[in-house]
């Protein structure tokens, strides 16, 4: 008889009924089920969201988003550079230029002043102009308050009414720089600097004009 034997049970057989048996394994944690829970919603919640972007995005929703980026922190659009003509007058054939659209040199009165201490370059640089369809006003030495102050290649003065022509001005000089002051007309006033030797060649004068209207990139091409 075995020691394990229970006492009064000599030779008796045991065997196991039923189809129960007793579980070995670690049981379920609730935790990890709920883990698994959460993570199918957030899956199907992000899918859900590529799908409806990718939806705007052929169906064309969004095709003011890059315009909406370029809002100011109020949420309003950014409002165009005072003195830059409206979208209204650009594209309006027949409408009056604003004060910063670039008039042909015809309509450009220049007065040349000569600033350096080199004789003779107001009247040069004034019957250059003349060959370049500038109107011609007064030639002559620059006033005291720029007599020998320029040392750049030329400084272009102009008013509020004449900001269009002086950018044509600047672009007829390589290094150019304009100034506006209080004037009420639209003249326009090409001062000579101590580093003027002449003025630029006539294809990179519209080179440098072509560069200085570029107009601004569009909001909808990702800059802004």
């Amino acid at each position: 008889m075995s020691m394990l034997t229970p006492r009064g049970l000599k030779g008796k057989q045991y065997r196991v009924t039923g189809n129960s048996y007793p579980r070995l394994g670690r049981p379920p944690r609730r935790g990890r089920k709920v883990v698994i829970a959460v993570g199918g919603v957030l899956a199907l919640g992000l899918v859900s969201v590529g799908g409806v972007q990718l939806y705007d995005v052929f169906t064309g929703k969004n095709k003011n988003a890059a315009a909406q980026a370029c809002a100011s922190p109020s949420g309003k659009p950014l409002a165009a550079p005072e003195g830059s003509p409206s979208a209204a007058e650009s594209a309006a054939p027949g409408a009056a230029p604003s004060n910063t659209a670039v008039p042909q040199p015809g309509n450009v009165t220049v007065n040349v002043y000569n600033a350096t201490d080199k004789s003779g370059l107001a009247a040069r640089t004034a019957d250059e102009l003349k060959k370049r369809g500038f109107q011609v006003g007064k030639v002559g030495n620059a006033p005291s308050a720029l007599d020998k102050k320029v040392t750049g290649t030329a400084q272009v003065l102009s008013g509020p009414g004449g900001l269009g022509a002086a950018t044509l001005l600047v672009s007829q000089v390589a290094s150019g720089t304009s100034t506006q002051d209080d004037r009420s007309d639209a003249t326009v006033d090409f001062v000579i600097g101590d580093a003027f030797t002449a003025l630029a060649d006539p294809n990179q004068a519209s080179a440098t004009l072509a560069e200085l209207t570029k107009p601004s990139p569009n909001p909808e091409s990702g800059h802004c």
